[in-house]
């Protein structure tokens, strides 16, 4: 029999309302919370195991009680609480399938003061939920952003900031140096993080992040919020020095001073809300070689030998230049290969040319005894640009009999020795990795060189079982760095393995 007792409580919309206009909330949502709320309420009545509902009319806040049941089939039978077999079912209500719900009104309960207690508990831990969904929902997309707060408490030098709709953090390691802020501080920040955690949003803010000193000088300067100017790069040193690589994509605008601005005053702005950090603003250039050199201001640079495959850069300086080329302890050279994403290594004049005259010599060395030539001749060698006597036997004879001073005899000869002398140094890492122990069983996998034989019997690795025991990175830190990629010596090491299933499939079953 259908009940029909609710009674109509507008007040319960009153209540719907006025929380959601306080929370900044759906009205919806808060009407939600109020039905789980007397939905648990109502099991606390007719039993905690069933599944009680709630439903609040929308127009009149009248609440409707009613129970419902899972209908499922006869075998899948496990709550008789919350389920109901399909054959009793179908007695109740003929044509009811599995899956659907037989719903029975139950008439309206005194809340009372536990009820109600309970009912509110759940009210605002439902609203405090939606509360921090949409307080993620709406930070998320900020993060990026600069925002201002209000200190509201310190905990353990971290600092807790009031948003007005949220609370963020400050960490105390994300503050410059010496900067101190206390309860009621008007502080202005950079979103760099937004989690979603089960205590609510967690809004991580910074006032060390480089992406806080370009958001400030897009505040400060229109051409970089217009998008005519562009901040390439970013780095800091917070509370003391920065660098900014900037790009005009407008050629009759100069991106440097228009982030300097009429008489600093742009800078000056910046500078004074990072606590007088000094800022380097220099142009970017797609030229490494010249981005570095910008990089290194006001140092000035003499030579920039690039190495690209390792990211590495020399700088060559004047000696007078070196002390403000590295900077107040390595400042300078380290913010430089912050902004450029380049290991910078500072040699002076001096130092370079000495270096290049020693290398000169070991070249030079390495020729004389390695060809049995003169002093003039290897010289000639290393000017042109060789390094090894590998190099000699592989360059062709037209181009070693090209060298001003040579001609195809001496071209000739010079490759009859070298390939002499490769051949008596390979005969003698043979011999010696015979010396070591080193088995043939290892030569014979094919992989390596005598001199890579050598180095694994110096390290003790001279059988298939010697290899086949090494890890990959282990391999390759007895061969070299270079020597072999990872895959090879993955490839390496399985092939020393093969003997060992070959024993097991020879054994008899």
């Amino acid at each position: 029999m259908a009940l029909d007792t609710a009674i109509p409580r507008p007040e319960f919309l009153q209540v719907a309302d006025a929380v959601a206009r306080e929370k900044m909330i759906e009205r919806e949502e808060v009407l939600e919370a109020m039905e789980m709320a007397m939905g648990k309420a109502g099991r606390q009545t007719y039993g905690q195991n069933k599944d009680i509902r709630a439903e609040i009319d929308r127009k009149t806040g009248a609440v409707k009680l009613s129970r419902w049941t899972l209908i499922v089939d006869d075998e899948a039978l496990e709550d008789e609480e919350t389920q109901m077999p399909i054959r009793i079912a179908q007695k109740i209500k003929p044509g009811i399938a599995v899956g659907e719900y037989i719903v029975d009104p139950l008439p309206p309960i005194d809340f009372g003061r536990i009820g109600a207690q309970t009912a509110k508990q759940v009210i605002v831990q439902r609203v405090r939920e939606v509360e921090r969904k949409k307080q993620f929902e709406e930070y998320k997309d900020r993060v990026g952003e600069i925002i201002n707060g209000t200190v509201k408490r310190t905990e353990y030098g971290n600092l807790m900031v009031d948003l007005g709709r949220a609370e963020a953090l400050l960490r105390r390691d994300e503050c410059i140096a010496r900067e101190a802020f206390k309860n009621g501080d008007r502080v202005r920040a950079y979103i760099y993080d937004v989690r979603e955690e089960p205590r609510g949003p967690q809004i991580f803010l910074s006032r060390t992040h480089p992406g806080f000193l370009a958001k400030l000088f897009a505040q400060e300067v229109p051409e970089i919020y217009d998008g005519i100017i562009e901040i390439k790069a970013v780095a800091r040193d917070p509370g003391s020095r920065a660098k900014m690589a900037v790009i005009s994509r407008d050629s009759s605008i100069d991106p440097v001073g228009a982030c300097v601005g009429m008489r600093g005053s742009r800078v000056q702005a910046v500078v004074a809300e990072l606590q007088g950090e000094k800022i380097d603003i220099i142009p970017w250039s797609s030229d490494i070689a010249t981005f570095i050199v910008n990089a290194m201001a006001p140092a000035e640079v003499s030579k920039v030998v690039l190495d690209d495959d390792d990211k590495r850069v020399e700088v060559v300086v004047p000696d007078e230049q070196l002390s403000l080329a590295i900077g107040r302890r390595g400042q300078n050279v380290r913010l430089a290969s912050q902004l450029t994403r380049y290991d910078i290594d500072i040699l002076t004049e001096a130092g370079e040319s000495e270096r290049r005259q020693e290398d000169f010599r070991k070249r030079s060395g390495l020729f004389v005894e390695g060809l049995d030539v003169d002093d003039v001749i290897a010289g000639l060698l290393v000017t042109e640009g060789y390094g090894s006597i590998e190099e000699i036997v592989d360059v062709d004879d037209e181009e070693l009999a090209g060298i001003e001073g040579f001609d195809e005899n001496i071209s000739a000869e010079l490759k009859r020795r070298a390939m002499a002398f490769l051949e008596q140094k390979d005969a003698e890492l043979a011999q010696k990795r015979t010396d070591l122990g080193v088995e043939d069983g290892v030569v014979d996998l094919g992989y390596f060189t005598n001199a890579q034989l050598v180095s694994l019997g110096e390290a003790g690795v001279k059988t298939l079982d010697d290899v086949a025991d090494l890890a990959s990175d282990e391999l390759i830190e007895i061969l070299g760095e270079g020597a072999m990629d990872e895959e090879t010596a993955n490839a390496v090491i399985m092939a020393a393995r093969a003997h060992w299933f070959g024993e097991e499939g020879e054994q008899p079953g």
